[in-house]
């Protein structure tokens, strides 16, 4: 999908969430929410959802797809990448990402966009996985970092 087409395909899932938030400022119900909306309107998202810090660990929170990992290890892997650099991490090929976490074998590359709370300090990520390599663009940064900042807004 070319990133124009792609990028108007976020702008409906923002506005769609930002109409459905208005009953809600819960961030649980929020990333549920948009985790099942991003996952039936975006082509190729094989896993979409979120990973919270608790306790120094990144556990999961609520997702769609396959099973997940429970706990991811500290500093490892594409979604700490995303939390220890504070910024959206792409990884065109999964295979080769130095201490990749393969959750799902089908997984071939995967997009990572951290979620701050109301003070601005990252809580966990928003983590999309696809069966297709380089899957993920800067239209998909763009896209998914405007659906993690509605979370806490």
């Amino acid at each position: 999908m070319d990133p124009e087409r792609k990028g108007g395909r976020y702008d409906r899932v923002a506005q769609q969430l930002r109409e459905l938030f208005v009953s809600t400022r819960d961030p649980m119900a929020r990333m549920a929410t948009a985790a099942a909306l991003l996952h039936a309107k975006m082509t190729g998202f094989f896993w979409t959802g979120w990973y919270l810090l608790n306790d120094g660990e990144l556990t999961v929170g609520p997702y769609q797809g396959s099973l997940a990992c429970l706990v991811l290890p500290a500093h490892q892997g594409v979604c700490w990448a995303g939390i220890d650099r504070g910024e959206a991490v792409i990884v065109p090929d999964v295979h080769v990402f130095p201490g990749h976490i393969a959750c799902d074998s089908h997984s071939c590359s995967e997009i990572v966009v951290p979620l701050r709370d109301g003070s601005g300090a990252v809580v966990g990520v928003l983590d999309v996985d696809s069966e297709r390599t380089a899957h993920f663009d800067e239209a998909d940064r763009e896209g998914l970092e405007a659906v993690a900042a509605l979370i806490y807004s």
